[in-house]
């Protein structure tokens, strides 16, 4: 077994079906030390900030992502050391004090999230880079169903949001990365022959 960490990034529009995919993955491989990280664990804390100006924060734009300390924890496991990350509260739009989720010891770690491709730096630590590419009909149903049913959210609220930040950031912040991508995959976590391939590639490298 080699001792080089394998960092996959999986970056793709809100609803896109990278969360589905990773599990798919994770499913498939479950003998092996392979671990998830959600991008969203690493959304800046606003807990200095009233909960009325919380919410008019725009999470779609990449300044709303702590890439620096995401940065710090890829190199970490790369090192072999063990890291923190971060629980975040989608509901108060802070992370969770005194806990976080504890990662150490593995061969792999999927990093999952819509800017997952967006820093050069981050790009550069990994050995496989994935873009979920779905269409945008697809990814709003997906999108509502999710924020209802997990985040308390209305529907009105959830398609206010996709118009006014949700679209925009997509066309001027990620799509551009898919050209970052040596994979892409069509409609995410369904697709059975893009799944099969990422997991022969970890098995490739580790078995």
């Amino acid at each position: 077994m080699k001792n080089k960490i394998i960092i996959i990034g999986i970056a793709g529009g809100s609803g896109s079906g990278k969360t589905r995919l990773v599990k798919n993955i994770l499913n498939k491989v479950d003998n092996l030390k392979v671990d998830a990280i959600e991008l969203d664990s690493y959304y800046k804390d606003l807990s200095h900030l009233i909960f009325s100006e919380r919410e008019k924060s725009n999470f779609d734009h990449p300044d709303s992502v702590d890439f620096n300390l995401l940065q710090e924890n890829l190199e970490d496991l790369i090192n072999n050391r063990e890291i923190s990350v971060p629980i975040y509260d989608y509901k108060t739009h802070t992370r969770e004090k005194n806990t976080s989720r504890k990662i150490n010891n593995i061969n792999v770690i999927i990093l999952e999230g819509i800017f997952a491709l967006y820093t050069k730096e981050i790009r550069d630590l990994m050995t496989i880079k994935i873009f979920v590419d779905t269409p945008s009909d697809i990814r709003v149903l997906r999108r509502i169903k999710r924020d209802v049913n997990k985040r308390e959210r209305s529907i009105d609220s959830v398609m206010t949001q996709y118009e006014e930040t949700v679209r925009p950031m997509f066309i001027e912040f990620v799509r551009p990365t898919q050209r970052y991508a040596d994979i892409i995959i069509p409609y995410g976590g369904k697709n059975k022959i893009s799944i099969d391939t990422i997991v022969t590639t970890i098995k490739k490298y580790y078995i």
